[in-house]
């Protein structure tokens, strides 16, 4: 009887020690944009010299699309419990649903992202065209 009860505490120790690593690294959060200067603070952190000058945010916080003075567009999705970013230069991997924007890049282990830009959707699609092909 004593044997299976420290059987039992080492089980549950094990398992509160497993947790309490998972929450410090951050592992399974449900990472989400909470704001454009959120948003612009990642940009500038991706791409040195970076200024955003436009930012459109996913409804969902997924991901977001930064445009600066330059006409650069920056493209930034979740990726794991982190943002990844990418230089947009065509418009060649861009297709537009509605309020829907889905956008990838040449790259393909960056894959794809559709974004729920809602009115803007279509503001941002045209002006993706600006870019080439």
């Amino acid at each position: 009887m004593l044997f299976e009860l420290i059987k039992l505490a080492a089980s549950l120790a094990a398992i509160l020690g497993v947790a309490w690593l998972v929450g410090r690294l951050r592992l399974g959060s449900d990472v989400r944009l909470r704001d454009e200067a959120e948003a612009a603070e990642l940009a500038r952190g991706a791409l040195c010299g970076f200024e955003p000058a436009e930012i459109v945010l996913d409804r969902a916080g997924i991901g977001a699309l930064l445009r600066d003075a330059s006409g650069r567009v920056l493209l930034l999705r979740r990726h794991g419990a982190q943002f990844a970013a990418r230089v947009l230069d065509s418009h060649a991997h861009a297709r537009l649903d509605r309020n829907f924007l889905t956008i990838g890049t040449e790259e393909r282990r960056f894959g794809s992202v559709t974004l729920d830009l809602g009115d803007q959707a279509q503001l941002w699609a045209s002006s993706l065209r600006r870019l080439g092909t």
